[in-house]
């Protein structure tokens, strides 16, 4: 299996999100990693991704 950069992982996470949109960023993070083969290390950073954009998504567009 090709490697991924890390922008790619992180870019793919945030349109699965607003695609999704979890209630539960830490399983939707830790099912991602595991179905898409991500290297371990990752899950706290792309956890906080996951909030971060959730966070965007539910405020106001201004």
């Amino acid at each position: 299996m090709a490697k991924r950069s890390h922008n790619e992982v992180q870019e793919s996470l945030r349109e699965l999100t607003r695609i999704f949109r979890p209630k539960d960023p830490r399983k939707f993070v830790r099912d991602y990693i595991r179905k898409y083969r991500i290297t371990g290390g990752y899950e706290d950073e792309l956890t906080m991704l996951v909030e971060r954009e959730l966070t965007k998504l539910n405020s106001p567009a201004s």
